[in-house]
């Protein structure tokens, strides 16, 4: 297919430095035989992208300078490979941000998730903060036509939560969710939807805590507060079912497994910034728990558990997708992040064919 322009717009990470750079005049992808040329309508911006626009030290260690970054988008295909059997022209998309080797034990497998050589898109390869994004067919995922622009561009996060949610069983259990960050918040409204029968907070935002109270949390307390008696008044002084910990606060992995009921399910998400120490024979051992590390998405069944959940209605995310942006306003979205305003953004991309 002839495209409209010779180059693109995107937003790239060309120093070794804070802050991302806006190109007007970037390389079309390419795309081989088995891949899908989608032009971009819609990205999200994400935990991962302010770390690399912040360059912390995470992203010194990770982030290859002059990537186009970005990871969760929709949008629609505008070219395929020769090979692609399944994808057509016109269609509207989204795609898993974890392309796998397809060779590894874990690939083999079903566990493409945790693939061994994994490249995940705006991190070792071009992302979607672009007008156009190449990914594999096999990564393609087709978005039903009733779920809306501002939802298929977050299904990357979404489906962090659908794992960490699904994986602990929540059906009729009590539910203590630490950290209610933009996952956290969204791993509220699904605990809700799967049967919770009871759903804790924690975190140090009032705001968010409010947020998380509307969205269906029945207790919401102040991680900075001694909260831990309140979880077990709150929960037959037996300690919540599940802990699904979001934060990778070590403060909060000590205190959501103190919580912790004997024989409960702790569900990991939260990624901590260093080596967290506790007590392994009190917490875990003597506790009988089970204990789940839970990472991006199941390939492909965490996406059909999202469709499902969203075409149900059961879910609510229109107070965490708080603003809509145009691709141009980038350094709006972080600021917004930052500040607290916002909490998760999407942002508009202009489309090169008008």
């Amino acid at each position: 297919m002839d495209l409209p322009a010779s180059s693109m717009l995107a937003i790239k990470k060309t120093e070794a430095a804070p802050g991302l750079t806006w190109q007007p005049d970037t390389e079309i992808p390419t795309y081989g035989p088995r891949d899908v040329l989608v032009r971009v309508t819609h990205a999200g911006i994400c935990g991962t992208d302010r770390h690399i626009y912040e360059w912390d030290a995470w992203s010194a260690s990770r982030v290859k300078i002059g990537i186009t970054t970005g990871h969760e988008f929709v949008g629609i295909v505008e070219a395929v490979g020769d090979a692609v059997t399944r994808t057509r022209l016109g269609d509207r998309v989204s795609a898993e941000g974890h392309i796998g080797c397809g060779h590894c034990q874990p690939c083999r497998t079903g566990n493409g998730h945790i693939c061994e050589s994994v490249d995940i898109l705006g991190i070792d390869c071009n992302g979607c903060f672009a007008q156009w994004v190449s990914v594999p067919e096999e990564n393609i995922w087709p978005v039903h036509p009733d779920i809306p622009d501002r939802l298929a561009a977050v299904f990357d996060p979404l489906g962090n939560a659908v794992h960490t949610v699904m994986a602990a069983g929540v059906s009729g259990k009590s539910v203590l969710i630490t950290g209610v960050g933009i996952i956290g918040l969204m791993a509220v409204t699904v605990a809700k939807a799967a049967g919770a029968a009871r759903i804790l907070v924690t975190d140090v935002d009032p705001k968010r805590l409010e947020l998380a109270r509307e969205l269906g949390a029945n207790e919401a307390f102040d991680a900075t507060s001694n909260w831990v008696p309140e979880a077990r008044k709150a929960t037959h002084q037996r300690g919540p079912d599940v802990l699904l910990e979001m934060s990778g606060h070590p403060a909060a992995i000590k205190s959501g497994f103190r919580s912790l009921r004997n024989g409960g399910t702790a569900a990991l998400l939260g990624l901590p910034a260093n080596d967290v120490s506790f007590n392994l024979a009190e917490e875990i051992i003597f506790k009988g728990a089970k204990v789940l590390g839970i990472n991006g998405r199941l390939m492909f069944e965490t996406w059909y558990q999202m469709e499902n959940f969203l075409l149900s209605g059961r879910l609510d995310l229109d107070p965490v997708v708080t603003h809509e942006i145009e691709m141009e306003d980038f350094e709006k979205g972080f600021q917004l992040m930052q500040s607290g305003e916002g909490i998760k953004i999407v942002m508009r991309m202009p489309n090169p064919n008008e």
